[in-house]
């Protein structure tokens, strides 16, 4: 196989996080970025060659984590990977030509005989390469993966299936057209074709003059012969505050988080060599994660705590997601809060929301008044 991974999508439910960085490089459970798993299933399954599209202005956060790629074995002799910018392609006056000229490109000088697509905002840890053996089983032209999820856990642009049976698709349908369902078939925006018969499809778009993109195409063409496979590992649907916060305060949950980071297959991210974070006897933590390099001399509790930050005597931070680098002063409290990275907060203030609606402190504020949402 070769990969592709999609991040076009904006969603403005997730600013301020999203003001200059892509949903794939948000930061999750301390040490992680969302990107780490789709890489993490390619690199799993074996995979040689990948190619990332991203909008334009996005991609040196992407460069930043991601480097030469060597934690996600991309950095071989035999690996590759390849970062484009879509406005690149569209700004020309070629009926977008050149986007789906380089993807064929690529495609053909893979050399794989099929093709996996994933795009950004599914949460997962899948094996692709049991996702390839069940599509070859079937011999069918295209497999795409489900998830059974809650209704008000989809946003309004995600395609929902009826079907059949465990694998036969009856009918597909945008989430906001479903209103009378609690339970619902997520399309998970992961799709296994065959090489030829992408490229086949992209130069049919290209020769009728119709923009689009890979992921487009694909959920275009899912129809009763498409096969479908249910995952039935943990999977979050990213798209909006409440999510990524709802997501990442999961992994508190010791079942949700060997579901997604013990299975059997590792996860990867990029290596820091720091030291291990440090406790006081002053701190107070329960049930909290914490990457490295921190100083933790106040009460933490229900919280995920990110690379190199400082909370100092007296400072209180409950059920929120703090980010590298920040800096939480004494008699400070942080409640229900996701806090972006080199954040400082003066000392004495409150930073307050609730579980549905928490607050977001944007990347390197200084909060020297209170933050009361929610």
């Amino acid at each position: 196989m070769c990969a592709l991974i999609g991040n076009l999508h904006r969603y403005n439910g997730l600013m301020p996080l999203i003001k200059n960085r892509p949903l794939a490089t948000l930061p999750f459970d301390s040490k992680y970025r969302l990107i780490d798993f789709n890489l993490s299933n390619i690199a799993n399954a074996n995979i040689k060659s990948l190619f990332m599209v991203f909008n334009e202005g996005e991609t040196s956060s992407v460069f930043d984590h991601i480097g030469g790629g060597k934690e996600w074995n991309l950095d071989g002799i035999q690996n590759r990977f390849f970062v484009h910018t879509y406005q690149d392609f569209i700004r020309k006056d070629d009926n977008n030509s050149s986007y789906y000229e380089v993807v064929i490109d690529y495609l053909r000088k893979s050399k794989s005989e099929y093709a996996v697509y994933m795009g950004s905002k599914i949460l997962c840890n899948i094996d692709l390469k049991t996702l390839l053996h069940i599509h070859r089983t079937r011999n069918c032209d295209m497999t795409v993966v489900y998830k059974k999820i809650a209704k008000q856990q989809t946003s309004e642009e995600d395609i929902l299936f009826t079907l059949d049976n465990e694998h036969t698709i009856r009918e597909k349908t945008f989430a906001k057209d479903v209103t009378d369902q609690d339970e619902v078939n997520l399309c998970a925006d992961i799709f296994i074709i065959k090489t030829d018969l992408l490229i086949e499809i992209l130069q049919q778009k290209q020769a009728a003059g119709i923009l689009g993109n890979v992921e487009s195409f694909l959920r275009e063409r899912i129809s009763s012969t498409t096969n479908a496979y249910e995952y039935t590992g943990y999977l979050n649907n990213i798209f909006d505050i409440r999510s990524y916060y709802r997501a990442n305060m999961d992994m508190l949950d010791t079942n949700k988080f060997n579901s997604l980071l013990y299975s059997s297959q590792k996860v990867y991210t990029k290596m820091k060599n720091e030291v291990p974070t440090y406790y006081t006897e002053t701190s107070i933590v329960n049930s909290s994660q914490f990457a490295t390099g921190c100083m933790i001399k106040g009460r933490v509790e229900r919280s995920l705590i990110g690379r190199g930050v400082t909370i100092d005597e007296g400072a209180e931070v409950f059920d929120s997601l703090v980010f590298a680098g920040n800096v939480v002063k004494p008699s400070t409290t942080v409640r229900c809060a996701i806090l972006d990275k080199n954040v400082e907060v003066d000392e004495g203030i409150r930073i307050e929301g609730t579980p549905e609606k928490p607050v977001v402190v944007e990347k390197g504020m200084h909060v020297t008044q209170d933050i009361i949402g929610g």
